[in-house]
């Protein structure tokens, strides 16, 4: 089993263009595991691990409803936003500055065979990640993400997660709130839960700004202890 990720961070990118890369490289992976299954071989599948920021955009799940975006075409434009309907499990949320994106595309097979053990080790990286900033996170019963305040009347969202995955590769990931304007998520039912708040790592601790780069540091290492990963650059 592998369990070498290779790390790449794109930085600000369009959320189309990083969307058709992930597909790329999730295809390549699927496909040499079909390989090796029609080969009788057993070629290493790679594991890969994209951190991202998109301009903003609104993303609808395979499953989501559209009337949870409060926005029409023209509306859209005049935010300087985006719209997609993609291939990922959840309803709709958004992506914009200021936000960490992650997208592991994993081969499962090389960790564990089991997706709902996925989902909770990418809502636990995230929990231990926000725990060393003081925050008390956990998870909403029936809900995926990451959420302050559970079972009070001021739960709120922190962390989106919506992922796709065949063969046991995954795709698509979490998106961390950190230096967000929260203003945007006001022209959606987030994730099509209503009467609950988004929130975000500047606005929990009180601060202008938070440094990523600390935060993603942070995410890796319990990403890296939870699967018991290696990360290397590529």
């Amino acid at each position: 089993m592998n369990k070498t990720i290779q790390l790449q961070d794109l930085g600000l990118k369009d959320y189309k263009t990083t969307w058709e890369y992930q597909e790329e490289i999730f295809k390549s992976v699927v496909d040499l595991k079909i390989q090796n299954r029609r080969e009788e071989t057993s070629l290493e599948t790679p594991n890969y691990f994209l951190f991202v920021e998109h301009p903003h955009v609104y993303t609808l799940g395979k499953s989501g409803d559209l009337e949870n975006l409060l926005l029409n075409e023209k509306q859209l434009e005049a935010k300087g936003a985006t719209f997609y309907k993609i291939n990922r499990g959840g309803d709709i949320t958004y992506h914009g500055p200021g936000q960490i994106v992650g997208y592991p595309i994993l081969d499962l097979e090389n960790f564990f065979t089991d997706i709902h053990k996925y989902l909770r080790f990418l809502e636990e990286a995230i929990i231990l990640t926000l725990a060393e900033y003081g925050l008390d996170c956990g998870r909403s019963e029936g809900e995926t993400g990451v959420w302050l305040g559970v079972g009070t009347p001021f739960a709120r969202k922190i962390c989106a997660l919506g992922v796709r995955a065949s063969r046991w590769v995954t795709m698509h990931g979490f998106a961390l709130n950190v230096n967000v304007d929260l203003g945007y998520f006001d022209n959606i039912i987030p994730c099509g839960i209503r009467g609950k708040a988004v929130t975000s790592l500047n606005v929990e601790l009180g601060v202008e700004k938070v440094d990523e780069e600390e935060v993603k540091a942070k995410i890796l290492k319990h990403f890296s202890d939870l699967f018991e990963a290696e990360f290397v650059t590529f």
